[in-house]
Protein backbone atom coordinates (compact mmCIF):
# COMPACT_ATOMS: atom_id res chain seq x y z
CA UNK A 1 0.00 0.00 0.00
CA UNK A 2 1.05 3.77 -0.73
CA UNK A 3 1.62 5.87 2.01
CA UNK A 4 1.83 9.47 1.70
CA UNK A 5 3.62 13.07 3.58
CA UNK A 6 4.26 16.11 2.95
CA UNK A 7 7.64 15.06 2.25
CA UNK A 8 9.40 12.72 0.41
CA UNK A 9 6.64 11.15 -1.74
CA UNK A 10 7.04 7.67 -3.49
CA UNK A 11 5.76 4.26 -4.36
CA UNK A 12 7.90 1.13 -5.00
CA UNK A 13 6.72 -0.07 -8.34
CA UNK A 14 9.01 -2.09 -11.51
CA UNK A 15 11.05 -4.82 -11.29
CA UNK A 16 13.21 -6.60 -8.44
CA UNK A 17 16.86 -6.72 -9.15
CA UNK A 18 19.66 -8.67 -7.61
CA UNK A 19 22.88 -7.05 -6.89
CA UNK A 20 24.28 -3.64 -7.18
CA UNK A 21 25.92 -1.55 -4.61
CA UNK A 22 25.18 2.23 -3.40
CA UNK A 23 26.50 4.65 -5.95
CA UNK A 24 28.41 7.70 -4.66
CA UNK A 25 27.16 11.07 -6.48
CA UNK A 26 30.78 12.33 -7.25
CA UNK A 27 31.38 16.01 -9.04
CA UNK A 28 29.81 14.97 -12.57
CA UNK A 29 31.79 14.66 -15.49
CA UNK A 30 28.48 14.86 -17.61
CA UNK A 31 26.99 17.31 -19.82
CA UNK A 32 24.26 18.57 -18.57
CA UNK A 33 21.69 20.25 -21.24
CA UNK A 34 18.38 21.98 -19.60
CA UNK A 35 14.97 21.92 -21.73
CA UNK A 36 12.33 24.35 -20.07
CA UNK A 37 9.22 24.07 -20.94
CA UNK A 38 5.61 25.66 -19.64
CA UNK A 39 5.28 24.25 -16.76
CA UNK A 40 8.91 21.64 -16.76
CA UNK A 41 12.53 22.57 -16.41
CA UNK A 42 13.98 19.10 -17.65
CA UNK A 43 17.43 18.98 -17.01
CA UNK A 44 18.95 15.74 -18.44
CA UNK A 45 22.98 14.13 -19.01
CA UNK A 46 21.53 12.32 -21.87
CA UNK A 47 21.34 15.00 -24.57
CA UNK A 48 18.89 18.09 -25.78
CA UNK A 49 16.74 15.25 -28.20
CA UNK A 50 15.85 13.39 -24.74
CA UNK A 51 15.48 16.33 -23.19
CA UNK A 52 12.87 17.64 -25.57
CA UNK A 53 10.75 14.60 -25.59
CA UNK A 54 10.74 14.10 -21.81
CA UNK A 55 9.73 17.96 -21.96
CA UNK A 56 7.13 17.27 -24.90
CA UNK A 57 5.87 14.06 -22.38
CA UNK A 58 4.97 16.17 -19.59
CA UNK A 59 3.50 18.77 -20.96
CA UNK A 60 1.06 16.28 -22.79
CA UNK A 61 0.56 14.57 -19.83
CA UNK A 62 -0.57 18.30 -18.09
CA UNK A 63 -2.50 18.95 -21.13
CA UNK A 64 -4.62 15.54 -20.24
CA UNK A 65 -4.99 16.50 -16.91
CA UNK A 66 -6.49 19.78 -17.37
CA UNK A 67 -8.38 18.68 -20.70
CA UNK A 68 -10.30 16.39 -17.82
CA UNK A 69 -10.20 18.07 -15.32
CA UNK A 70 -9.74 22.13 -16.04
CA UNK A 71 -10.19 23.60 -12.79
CA UNK A 72 -7.49 21.50 -10.68
CA UNK A 73 -4.00 23.32 -10.80
CA UNK A 74 -2.18 25.82 -11.05
CA UNK A 75 -0.18 27.64 -14.13
CA UNK A 76 1.47 29.88 -11.68
CA UNK A 77 3.24 27.34 -10.02
CA UNK A 78 7.24 27.43 -10.84
CA UNK A 79 8.26 24.40 -13.19
CA UNK A 80 9.04 21.21 -11.90
CA UNK A 81 12.60 20.23 -12.43
CA UNK A 82 13.01 17.26 -14.38
CA UNK A 83 16.29 14.92 -13.82
CA UNK A 84 16.00 12.72 -16.41
CA UNK A 85 19.63 10.71 -16.12
CA UNK A 86 20.12 8.48 -18.39
CA UNK A 87 21.19 4.80 -16.83
CA UNK A 88 20.57 2.87 -13.70
CA UNK A 89 23.96 3.91 -12.28
CA UNK A 90 23.39 7.59 -12.71
CA UNK A 91 20.16 6.65 -10.84
CA UNK A 92 21.42 4.71 -8.04
CA UNK A 93 23.57 7.95 -7.56
CA UNK A 94 20.68 9.96 -6.72
CA UNK A 95 17.79 7.47 -5.60
CA UNK A 96 16.65 6.99 -1.55
CA UNK A 97 18.94 4.77 -0.42
CA UNK A 98 16.18 1.93 0.84
CA UNK A 99 16.14 1.15 -2.50
CA UNK A 100 19.64 0.71 -3.29
CA UNK A 101 21.31 -3.12 -2.68
CA UNK A 102 20.48 -6.37 -3.14
CA UNK A 103 16.41 -7.77 -3.66
CA UNK A 104 15.51 -4.21 -4.05
CA UNK A 105 13.12 -2.46 -5.76
CA UNK A 106 14.95 -1.19 -9.50
CA UNK A 107 13.38 2.26 -9.28
CA UNK A 108 12.44 4.29 -13.08
CA UNK A 109 10.79 7.11 -11.47
CA UNK A 110 10.67 8.99 -8.10
CA UNK A 111 8.12 12.13 -7.72
CA UNK A 112 10.05 14.43 -4.57
CA UNK A 113 7.66 17.34 -3.25
CA UNK A 114 9.97 19.52 -0.94
CA UNK A 115 8.55 22.90 0.54
CA UNK A 116 9.48 25.52 -2.03
CA UNK A 117 10.44 23.26 -5.13
CA UNK A 118 9.25 19.79 -6.54
CA UNK A 119 11.40 17.30 -8.51
CA UNK A 120 10.73 14.50 -10.92
CA UNK A 121 13.69 12.21 -11.08
CA UNK A 122 13.38 9.38 -14.04
CA UNK A 123 15.83 7.43 -15.44
CA UNK A 124 16.06 7.24 -19.36
CA UNK A 125 17.08 3.83 -20.23
CA UNK A 126 14.28 2.17 -18.60
CA UNK A 127 12.13 -0.41 -20.85
CA UNK A 128 9.56 -1.98 -18.64
CA UNK A 129 5.64 -1.44 -19.22
CA UNK A 130 4.37 1.93 -17.77
CA UNK A 131 7.58 3.03 -16.43
CA UNK A 132 6.95 6.25 -15.37
CA UNK A 133 3.37 5.36 -13.46
CA UNK A 134 4.88 6.15 -9.90
CA UNK A 135 5.43 9.48 -10.98
CA UNK A 136 2.07 9.92 -13.32
CA UNK A 137 0.20 8.32 -9.73
CA UNK A 138 2.21 11.34 -7.66
CA UNK A 139 2.04 14.09 -10.02
CA UNK A 140 -1.99 13.87 -9.94
CA UNK A 141 -1.66 13.79 -6.08
CA UNK A 142 0.07 16.99 -6.95
CA UNK A 143 -2.27 18.58 -9.03
CA UNK A 144 -5.26 17.81 -6.86
CA UNK A 145 -3.68 19.31 -3.54
CA UNK A 146 -5.57 22.18 -3.33
CA UNK A 147 -8.64 20.37 -3.49
CA UNK A 148 -7.49 19.00 -0.33
CA UNK A 149 -10.51 19.79 1.60
CA UNK A 150 -13.43 18.41 0.03
CA UNK A 151 -11.78 15.69 -2.44
CA UNK A 152 -12.30 12.34 -0.75
CA UNK A 153 -9.47 9.64 -0.08
CA UNK A 154 -11.74 6.94 -2.53
CA UNK A 155 -11.78 9.90 -5.42
CA UNK A 156 -8.00 11.20 -5.01
CA UNK A 157 -6.43 7.69 -5.50
CA UNK A 158 -8.87 6.29 -7.70
CA UNK A 159 -7.77 9.34 -10.45
CA UNK A 160 -4.44 8.58 -9.39
CA UNK A 161 -4.31 5.30 -10.30
CA UNK A 162 -6.45 6.14 -13.21
CA UNK A 163 -3.52 8.18 -14.23
CA UNK A 164 -0.77 6.24 -13.78
CA UNK A 165 -0.75 3.69 -16.43
CA UNK A 166 -0.94 6.64 -18.95
CA UNK A 167 1.44 6.10 -22.13
CA UNK A 168 2.77 8.90 -23.89
CA UNK A 169 4.48 8.65 -27.41
CA UNK A 170 5.21 10.98 -30.47
CA UNK A 171 1.46 9.97 -32.13
CA UNK A 172 -0.94 9.80 -29.16
CA UNK A 173 -1.78 9.26 -25.31
CA UNK A 174 -3.39 6.38 -24.03
CA UNK A 175 -5.45 7.42 -21.04
CA UNK A 176 -7.33 4.88 -18.55
CA UNK A 177 -5.23 1.69 -19.14
CA UNK A 178 -6.36 -1.12 -17.18
CA UNK A 179 -4.43 -2.61 -13.76
CA UNK A 180 -4.03 -6.29 -14.37
CA UNK A 181 -3.29 -6.47 -10.46
CA UNK A 182 -6.18 -4.82 -8.83
CA UNK A 183 -8.55 -6.73 -11.27
CA UNK A 184 -6.98 -10.07 -10.26
CA UNK A 185 -6.88 -9.02 -6.58
CA UNK A 186 -10.75 -7.78 -6.24
CA UNK A 187 -12.09 -10.92 -8.68
CA UNK A 188 -10.27 -13.03 -5.87
CA UNK A 189 -11.07 -11.06 -2.74
CA UNK A 190 -14.27 -9.05 -3.33
CA UNK A 191 -15.17 -5.57 -3.45
CA UNK A 192 -15.78 -3.08 0.19
CA UNK A 193 -19.58 -1.90 -0.03
CA UNK A 194 -19.62 1.01 -1.68
CA UNK A 195 -21.09 3.39 1.65
CA UNK A 196 -17.83 2.11 2.84
CA UNK A 197 -16.12 2.59 0.72
CA UNK A 198 -16.80 6.30 0.05
CA UNK A 199 -16.74 7.13 3.70
CA UNK A 200 -12.87 6.17 4.22
CA UNK A 201 -10.64 8.86 5.33
CA UNK A 202 -7.27 8.95 6.47
CA UNK A 203 -8.54 7.51 10.25
CA UNK A 204 -9.74 4.73 8.43
CA UNK A 205 -8.12 0.97 8.88
CA UNK A 206 -8.59 0.67 5.36
CA UNK A 207 -6.72 3.71 4.68
CA UNK A 208 -3.65 2.47 7.22
CA UNK A 209 -4.08 -1.37 7.61
CA UNK A 210 -1.50 -2.91 4.77
CA UNK A 211 -4.28 -6.22 4.56
CA UNK A 212 -7.31 -3.86 4.52
CA UNK A 213 -5.68 -1.26 2.38
CA UNK A 214 -5.62 -3.27 -1.09
CA UNK A 215 -9.08 -3.35 -1.27
CA UNK A 216 -9.19 0.32 -0.97
CA UNK A 217 -6.89 1.33 -3.62
CA UNK A 218 -8.31 -1.03 -6.11
CA UNK A 219 -11.65 -0.60 -6.22
CA UNK A 220 -11.16 3.36 -5.88
CA UNK A 221 -9.53 2.87 -8.91
CA UNK A 222 -12.17 0.23 -10.16
CA UNK A 223 -14.93 2.65 -9.80
CA UNK A 224 -12.88 5.79 -10.83
CA UNK A 225 -12.50 3.90 -14.31
CA UNK A 226 -15.87 3.01 -14.38
CA UNK A 227 -17.87 6.26 -13.77
CA UNK A 228 -15.02 8.41 -16.04
CA UNK A 229 -15.24 5.79 -18.89
CA UNK A 230 -19.05 5.97 -18.70
CA UNK A 231 -19.11 9.42 -18.54
CA UNK A 232 -17.16 9.87 -21.58
CA UNK A 233 -18.81 6.84 -23.62
CA UNK A 234 -22.44 8.35 -22.72
CA UNK A 235 -21.91 12.04 -22.19
CA UNK A 236 -22.80 12.38 -18.99
CA UNK A 237 -20.67 14.45 -15.89
CA UNK A 238 -21.35 12.16 -13.01
CA UNK A 239 -17.69 12.82 -11.49
CA UNK A 240 -18.48 16.51 -12.37
CA UNK A 241 -21.65 16.93 -10.33
CA UNK A 242 -20.38 14.89 -7.50
CA UNK A 243 -17.12 16.89 -7.38
CA UNK A 244 -19.41 19.80 -7.00
CA UNK A 245 -21.40 18.75 -4.56
CA UNK A 246 -18.86 18.37 -2.53
CA UNK A 247 -17.02 21.49 -3.01
CA UNK A 248 -20.64 22.83 -1.84
CA UNK A 249 -19.54 20.78 1.64
CA UNK A 250 -22.07 17.64 1.26
CA UNK A 251 -21.32 14.07 3.12
CA UNK A 252 -19.65 11.56 0.62
CA UNK A 253 -21.60 9.22 0.94
CA UNK A 254 -24.96 11.78 0.06
CA UNK A 255 -23.40 13.26 -2.78
CA UNK A 256 -22.75 9.82 -4.24
CA UNK A 257 -26.51 9.11 -3.70
CA UNK A 258 -27.37 12.06 -5.80
CA UNK A 259 -24.93 12.33 -8.43
CA UNK A 260 -24.61 7.98 -9.28
CA UNK A 261 -28.16 7.29 -8.00
CA UNK A 262 -28.90 4.13 -6.19
CA UNK A 263 -25.79 2.96 -4.61
CA UNK A 264 -26.98 -0.75 -4.26
CA UNK A 265 -27.36 -0.49 -8.14
CA UNK A 266 -24.44 0.90 -8.67
CA UNK A 267 -22.86 -2.02 -7.04
CA UNK A 268 -24.26 -4.51 -9.04
CA UNK A 269 -23.05 -2.69 -11.98
CA UNK A 270 -19.55 -2.34 -10.44
CA UNK A 271 -19.43 -5.95 -9.93
CA UNK A 272 -20.78 -6.51 -13.48
CA UNK A 273 -17.94 -4.25 -14.81
CA UNK A 274 -15.16 -5.91 -12.70
CA UNK A 275 -16.33 -9.43 -14.54
CA UNK A 276 -15.40 -8.08 -17.56
CA UNK A 277 -12.88 -9.08 -20.25
CA UNK A 278 -12.69 -6.16 -22.34
CA UNK A 279 -11.82 -2.26 -20.90
CA UNK A 280 -12.30 0.99 -22.74
CA UNK A 281 -9.40 2.81 -22.94
CA UNK A 282 -9.23 6.62 -24.36
CA UNK A 283 -6.64 7.97 -27.33
CA UNK A 284 -6.02 11.51 -27.02
CA UNK A 285 -4.01 12.69 -30.36
CA UNK A 286 -2.65 15.61 -32.12
CA UNK A 287 -4.50 18.25 -29.86
CA UNK A 288 -2.40 17.67 -27.03
CA UNK A 289 1.05 17.52 -28.78
CA UNK A 290 3.37 20.10 -26.84
CA UNK A 291 4.56 23.28 -29.34
CA UNK A 292 8.61 22.26 -29.25
CA UNK A 293 9.41 25.27 -30.73
CA UNK A 294 8.93 27.61 -27.37
CA UNK A 295 10.97 25.28 -25.31
CA UNK A 296 14.12 26.82 -24.17
CA UNK A 297 17.52 25.22 -24.49
CA UNK A 298 20.63 25.57 -22.63
CA UNK A 299 23.97 24.20 -21.49
CA UNK A 300 24.01 23.95 -17.85
CA UNK A 301 27.55 24.25 -15.71
CA UNK A 302 28.53 21.45 -14.23
CA UNK A 303 28.26 22.92 -10.90
CA UNK A 304 24.94 24.44 -11.35
CA UNK A 305 23.92 20.76 -12.28
CA UNK A 306 25.72 19.27 -9.08
CA UNK A 307 23.96 21.71 -6.75
CA UNK A 308 20.68 20.20 -8.76
CA UNK A 309 21.62 16.44 -7.78
CA UNK A 310 22.62 17.52 -4.32
CA UNK A 311 18.88 19.34 -4.01
CA UNK A 312 17.68 16.05 -4.66
CA UNK A 313 20.24 14.05 -2.78
CA UNK A 314 18.57 16.04 0.20
CA UNK A 315 14.74 15.18 -0.50
CA UNK A 316 16.38 11.38 -0.96
CA UNK A 317 17.50 12.02 2.56
CA UNK A 318 21.14 10.94 1.86
CA UNK A 319 22.38 14.35 3.31
CA UNK A 320 26.25 13.29 3.56
CA UNK A 321 26.51 12.68 -0.27
CA UNK A 322 24.69 15.80 -0.58
CA UNK A 323 27.53 17.53 1.73
CA UNK A 324 30.28 15.46 -0.30
CA UNK A 325 28.67 17.02 -3.58
CA UNK A 326 28.19 20.72 -2.13
CA UNK A 327 31.64 21.23 -0.69
CA UNK A 328 33.52 20.02 -4.27
CA UNK A 329 31.63 22.92 -5.82
CA UNK A 330 32.08 25.27 -2.84
CA UNK A 331 36.23 24.19 -3.11
CA UNK A 332 35.92 25.10 -7.16
CA UNK A 333 33.78 28.27 -6.38
CA UNK A 334 33.31 29.79 -3.01
CA UNK A 335 30.75 32.29 -4.02
CA UNK A 336 28.47 30.39 -5.62
CA UNK A 337 25.26 31.73 -4.29
CA UNK A 338 22.89 28.47 -5.06
CA UNK A 339 25.43 25.77 -3.16
CA UNK A 340 25.39 28.22 -0.29
CA UNK A 341 21.50 28.41 -0.05
CA UNK A 342 21.62 24.45 -0.79
CA UNK A 343 23.85 24.06 2.16
CA UNK A 344 21.61 25.87 4.17
CA UNK A 345 18.74 23.70 3.41
CA UNK A 346 21.04 20.34 4.11
CA UNK A 347 21.83 21.56 7.62
CA UNK A 348 18.23 22.59 8.31
CA UNK A 349 17.63 18.74 7.36
CA UNK A 350 20.22 18.11 9.71
CA UNK A 351 18.68 20.28 12.55
CA UNK A 352 21.76 22.88 12.97
CA UNK A 353 19.41 26.18 13.12
CA UNK A 354 22.53 27.94 13.71
CA UNK A 355 24.17 26.93 10.99
CA UNK A 356 21.17 26.77 8.32
CA UNK A 357 21.18 30.70 9.45
CA UNK A 358 24.49 30.97 8.33
CA UNK A 359 24.57 29.72 5.40
CA UNK A 360 21.10 31.38 4.15
CA UNK A 361 22.90 34.43 5.31
CA UNK A 362 25.79 34.32 2.96
CA UNK A 363 23.67 33.17 -0.22
CA UNK A 364 21.50 36.22 0.61
CA UNK A 365 24.71 38.63 0.49
CA UNK A 366 25.81 36.91 -2.77
CA UNK A 367 22.85 37.18 -4.58
CA UNK A 368 20.17 39.52 -3.44
CA UNK A 369 17.47 38.60 -5.19
CA UNK A 370 17.28 35.05 -4.08
CA UNK A 371 13.41 35.28 -1.80
CA UNK A 372 14.06 31.73 -0.98
CA UNK A 373 17.50 32.69 0.76
CA UNK A 374 16.03 36.06 2.17
CA UNK A 375 13.08 33.92 3.66
CA UNK A 376 15.14 31.28 5.04
CA UNK A 377 17.65 33.49 6.71
CA UNK A 378 14.65 34.89 8.79
CA UNK A 379 13.22 31.86 9.78
CA UNK A 380 15.77 30.79 10.80
CA UNK A 381 17.05 33.47 13.04
CA UNK A 382 13.68 32.94 14.37
CA UNK A 383 13.97 29.83 15.08
CA UNK A 384 17.44 30.22 16.65
CA UNK A 385 16.01 33.09 18.97
CA UNK A 386 16.08 35.84 17.23
CA UNK A 387 18.04 37.82 19.93
CA UNK A 388 19.26 41.05 19.33
CA UNK A 389 18.22 40.46 15.31
CA UNK A 390 14.33 41.83 14.76
CA UNK A 391 15.72 44.40 12.25
CA UNK A 392 17.23 41.83 10.07
CA UNK A 393 14.52 39.65 10.05
CA UNK A 394 11.85 42.34 9.46
CA UNK A 395 13.85 43.72 6.44
CA UNK A 396 14.41 39.88 4.92
CA UNK A 397 10.96 39.09 5.37
CA UNK A 398 10.20 42.10 3.43
CA UNK A 399 12.76 41.79 0.84
CA UNK A 400 11.30 38.12 0.50
CA UNK A 401 8.23 39.64 -0.17
CA UNK A 402 8.61 42.28 -2.38
CA UNK A 403 10.86 39.79 -4.62
CA UNK A 404 8.00 37.42 -4.73
CA UNK A 405 4.61 38.52 -3.75
CA UNK A 406 3.09 35.34 -4.58
CA UNK A 407 5.03 33.08 -1.72
CA UNK A 408 2.65 32.17 1.28
CA UNK A 409 5.37 31.47 3.98
CA UNK A 410 6.87 35.04 3.67
CA UNK A 411 3.47 37.22 4.77
CA UNK A 412 2.72 33.67 7.33
CA UNK A 413 6.38 33.90 8.85
CA UNK A 414 6.23 38.06 9.42
CA UNK A 415 2.75 38.04 10.94
CA UNK A 416 3.83 35.15 13.33
CA UNK A 417 7.32 37.57 13.74
CA UNK A 418 4.63 40.81 14.67
CA UNK A 419 2.78 38.71 16.75
CA UNK A 420 5.20 37.85 18.78
CA UNK A 421 6.56 40.42 19.24
CA UNK A 422 2.92 42.03 19.95
CA UNK A 423 3.66 44.33 17.51
CA UNK A 424 2.00 45.80 14.11
CA UNK A 425 -0.99 43.53 15.15
CA UNK A 426 -3.30 45.09 11.82
CA UNK A 427 -0.42 44.46 9.66
CA UNK A 428 -0.46 40.80 10.95
CA UNK A 429 -3.56 40.33 10.62
CA UNK A 430 -3.32 41.48 6.69
CA UNK A 431 -0.26 38.96 6.27
CA UNK A 432 -2.03 35.91 7.31
CA UNK A 433 -5.04 36.91 5.10
CA UNK A 434 -2.85 36.95 1.98
CA UNK A 435 -0.74 34.02 2.88
CA UNK A 436 -4.66 32.23 3.25
CA UNK A 437 -5.56 33.78 -0.13
CA UNK A 438 -2.36 32.35 -1.60
CA UNK A 439 -2.67 28.71 0.12
CA UNK A 440 -6.28 28.06 0.98
CA UNK A 441 -5.67 24.81 2.08
CA UNK A 442 -2.71 25.54 4.77
CA UNK A 443 -4.29 24.63 7.90
CA UNK A 444 -1.41 26.03 9.70
CA UNK A 445 -1.85 29.83 8.06
CA UNK A 446 -5.16 29.60 9.51
CA UNK A 447 -4.31 28.77 13.34
CA UNK A 448 -1.84 31.21 13.22
CA UNK A 449 -4.09 33.57 11.87
CA UNK A 450 -6.08 32.97 14.90
CA UNK A 451 -3.47 33.89 16.85
CA UNK A 452 -2.72 36.94 15.61
CA UNK A 453 -5.94 37.51 16.47
CA UNK A 454 -5.86 36.12 19.77
CA UNK A 455 -2.63 38.57 20.73
CA UNK A 456 -5.20 41.37 19.20
CA UNK A 457 -7.80 40.08 21.69
CA UNK A 458 -10.39 39.61 19.32
CA UNK A 459 -11.05 36.04 20.61
CA UNK A 460 -14.29 35.30 19.07
CA UNK A 461 -13.10 35.92 15.53
CA UNK A 462 -10.16 33.89 16.40
CA UNK A 463 -12.60 30.79 17.00
CA UNK A 464 -14.62 31.81 13.93
CA UNK A 465 -11.11 31.28 12.00
CA UNK A 466 -10.78 28.02 13.57
CA UNK A 467 -14.30 26.38 13.06
CA UNK A 468 -14.04 27.21 9.34
CA UNK A 469 -9.98 25.57 9.62
CA UNK A 470 -11.66 22.73 11.56
CA UNK A 471 -12.43 21.30 7.95
CA UNK A 472 -9.10 20.92 6.95
CA UNK A 473 -7.92 19.28 9.58
CA UNK A 474 -7.33 15.80 8.59
CA UNK A 475 -4.95 13.84 11.13
CA UNK A 476 -5.77 13.68 15.28
CA UNK A 477 -2.48 15.54 15.59
CA UNK A 478 -4.38 18.33 13.23
CA UNK A 479 -7.99 17.72 14.50
CA UNK A 480 -6.67 18.52 18.38
CA UNK A 481 -4.84 21.40 17.50
CA UNK A 482 -8.13 22.98 16.39
CA UNK A 483 -10.18 21.92 19.09
CA UNK A 484 -7.52 23.04 21.80
CA UNK A 485 -7.06 26.49 20.91
CA UNK A 486 -10.95 27.13 20.20
CA UNK A 487 -11.40 26.04 23.81
CA UNK A 488 -8.50 28.20 24.87
CA UNK A 489 -10.19 31.60 23.08
CA UNK A 490 -13.05 30.67 24.02
CA UNK A 491 -12.01 30.78 27.79
CA UNK A 492 -10.09 33.79 26.79
CA UNK A 493 -13.43 35.70 25.18
CA UNK A 494 -15.71 34.54 28.50
CA UNK A 495 -12.78 36.08 30.74
CA UNK A 496 -12.71 39.26 28.67
CA UNK A 497 -16.82 39.64 28.28
CA UNK A 498 -16.20 39.10 32.50
CA UNK A 499 -14.00 41.63 32.96
CA UNK A 500 -16.08 44.33 30.90
CA UNK A 501 -19.25 43.40 32.72
CA UNK A 502 -17.66 44.03 35.76
CA UNK A 503 -17.55 42.88 39.42
CA UNK A 504 -21.95 42.02 40.66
Amino acid sequence: MRRYSAGLLWSPVLVLIFGGAAASAGPSPDRWVEVRSTHFAVMTNAGEKDGRRIASQFERMHSVFRKLFPTQGDDSDPPIVVLAVKDRKAMQALEPEAYLGRNKVDLSGLFLRAPDRNYILLRLDADEEHAFATVYHEYTHYMLRKAGDWLPLWLNEGLAKFYENTDIDENEVRLGQTSADDLRYLRENGMLPLATLLAVDIKSPYYHDERKGSVFYAESWLLTHYLIVGDQALGTHRVHDYAQLLVEGADPVAAAQRAFGDLDELQLLLNRYLLERRFTYFKIKGELTAKDSTFQVRAVPASEADVVRSNVLICSGRTKDAQTLLEAVLHDDPGNAPAHETMGLLRFHEGDIEGAKKWYGEAAQLDPQSYLAHYYYAAMALRAGGSGEDDAIESSLRTAIELNPDYAPSYDTLAMFYASRRRNLDQAQTLTLRAIELEPDNLSYRLNGAEVLAQARKFASAVDVLKGAARLARTPEEIDAVRSRIQRFERDQAALDRAHDGPR
